[in-house]
């Protein structure tokens, strides 16, 4: 009898051993999505905007040269809007002209949608996932899972299994004369395949990597993506290009 009432209170034991660990994660969890919101980051309201120096890498004379043209950019938070989910989001319209004497012209237009646990974005109909809670050194995720990576004829290949992670969570940085208390960085990709620079093998790069300032949103942008075949003389395939968004003015 006293064996049999030790097991069960050996077994009480550890059941509230268990509870009581999975209180504290809970509680762990919970704070550190509580410490900073999506929105924290990535703030979404009608009229706000954002003005960018666009430095585009592009490669001319069948992919044998590169070079690059520089824009200013403005993307524009337009109205709240319905996704296909049926989730509430907003239009993003973007404007683009070669230099501050030009008027702004219409260039494109996106979807942003700010989740209770990510920050959605779709462009030319692909939807990344830009933020992903908790923000905590930890904390990764498959940032471009909804993207056709894998179909036989998909021209998105390179894009496929990225591995987005925080860096630098919380800290200033600053864009010439613009100054910020709280940015983070997000490491999406950084990736060499083959040589570059082998004129006689077949090489690829990959990078991506994003920053967001607290309060006003992404702030920095850097992507590249090449594809080098040494075939008939050596050319950088079509799809090959890079682009550097850095901010220059916002409201």
């Amino acid at each position: 009898m006293k064996k049999q009432y030790f097991q069960i209170n050996k077994l009480a034991l550890i059941f509230y051993f268990l509870l009581f660990t999975f209180y504290l994660y809970s509680c762990k969890k919970t704070e550190s999505y509580n410490s900073s919101a999506i929105a924290d980051y990535n703030p979404l309201e009608t009229g706000k905007y954002i003005t960018y120096q666009l430095d585009s890498l592009i490669y001319l004379a069948f992919g044998t040269r590169d070079t690059v043209v520089s824009y200013q950019v403005k993307f524009q938070t337009d109205s709240l809007i319905t996704d296909n989910l049926g989730r509430p989001s907003y239009r993003i319209f973007r404007f683009i002209r070669k230099n501050a004497t030009q008027p702004w012209v219409p260039d494109a237009s996106f979807m942003a949608t700010n989740t209770s646990t990510q920050f959605e974005f779709v462009e030319n109909n692909l939807r990344y996932i830009k933020l992903q809670l908790p923000f905590a050194d930890y904390t990764n995720w498959k940032g471009n899972r909804y993207i056709d990576t894998y179909s036989a004829n998909s021209l998105l290949r390179y894009l496929d299994n990225w591995d987005y992670t925080y860096a630098n969570i919380n800290q200033p940085e600053s864009f010439g004369n613009l100054q910020f208390d709280s940015t983070i960085t997000i490491n999406q990709r950084d990736e060499i395949i083959g040589i570059p620079g082998e004129a006689g093998s077949y090489s690829e790069i990959n990078f991506g990597q994003e920053k967001y300032a607290k309060g006003i949103g992404m702030v920095y942008r850097k992507f590249f993506h090449s594809e080098y075949q040494p075939n008939n003389g050596g050319y950088f395939a079509d799809g090959s290009y890079g682009v550097t968004y850095t901010i220059i003015d916002h409201n």
